[in-house]
């Protein structure tokens, strides 16, 4: 049967791949990737250099375009259009295992971060796999999220002793604000600043861009206070480069 491994990658810093990651790389035969265009050629560079530093074994590289996605849908569509966007991506996935992977090889994604952590590939796949046309069974190897690579870069634990931490997406803390009970919430795919519109006065951020990579920023302080540099250095880098990918911890403090 098929095998198909979704490994993690890291958050962009080579050196976060772990040994069990390099391990499931060299039994792969086949490599698919997504074209996500010019704009993100560096995260492309990236997996390359991964497959020529750590891949000793003959195998393929196949990729596919990025379906569109509508990135502008307001509330009550989000999720709709997030859905139709899996789906097309499915149907993707699900010709390039058929099609490229023999019955017995062994085939892989390479994800950013961690699959489990805000990756939507372990759920494509299982979709597939429950429909039949293929068979193949997934292995998933973990990776170093962009979560634990921001705590690392601040130097900060998540968590507090005997208190939880929450992780969110900037939407939901745009239209919910801040968890109820949970004084440290950390914020992924925040496209709309929306740390910005909190009015507490007495919560840190510790943010951060690019994670990892030779491009990373970083800004921590009280969040009214820092709150507007961030969102100018957003603005420049996502000028700059065309995306940004950052992360942040938002931290209310004792007292």
């Amino acid at each position: 049967m098929r095998t198909v491994y979704v490994i993690g990658i890291g958050a962009g810093d080579p050196q976060h791949l772990t040994l069990q990651a390099v391990a499931a790389m060299n039994r792969v035969d086949v490599f698919f990737t997504i074209d996500k265009g010019e704009d993100k050629s560096d995260l492309a560079r990236l997996r390359t250099e991964l497959l020529e530093r750590h891949v000793t074994r003959p195998h393929r590289v196949v990729a596919a375009g990025d379906p569109e996605r509508d990135r502008t849908a307001g509330p009550g569509r989000y999720e709709a259009a997030v859905v139709d966007w899996q789906e097309r991506r499915e149907s993707i996935y699900e010709r390039m295992i058929a099609d490229e992977l023999d019955t017995d090889g062994c085939g892989a994604f390479l994800v950013w971060g961690d699959p489990a952590v805000y990756d939507g590939t372990l759920r494509i796949l299982e979709r597939i796999a429950g429909r039949g046309g293929v068979a193949f069974r997934v292995e998933s190897i973990p990776g170093i999220s962009s979560v634990q690579a921001l705590a690392a870069q601040h130097r900060v634990a998540l968590n507090r002793t005997g208190r939880p931490f929450a992780v969110t997406t900037g939407r939901r803390l745009a239209g919910e604000g801040l968890p109820a009970g949970v004084d440290d919430v950390v914020v992924m795919l925040d496209a709309r600043n929306a740390f910005a519109s909190l009015t507490d006065t007495d919560i840190d951020i510790y943010w951060g861009a690019y994670v990892g990579t030779a491009d990373e920023v970083l800004v921590h302080g009280d969040l009214q206070q820092v709150k507007d540099e961030i969102v100018r250095i957003r603005a420049e880098w996502r000028e700059r480069k065309g995306w940004i990918m950052d992360t942040y911890l938002l931290r209310r403090r004792d007292g």
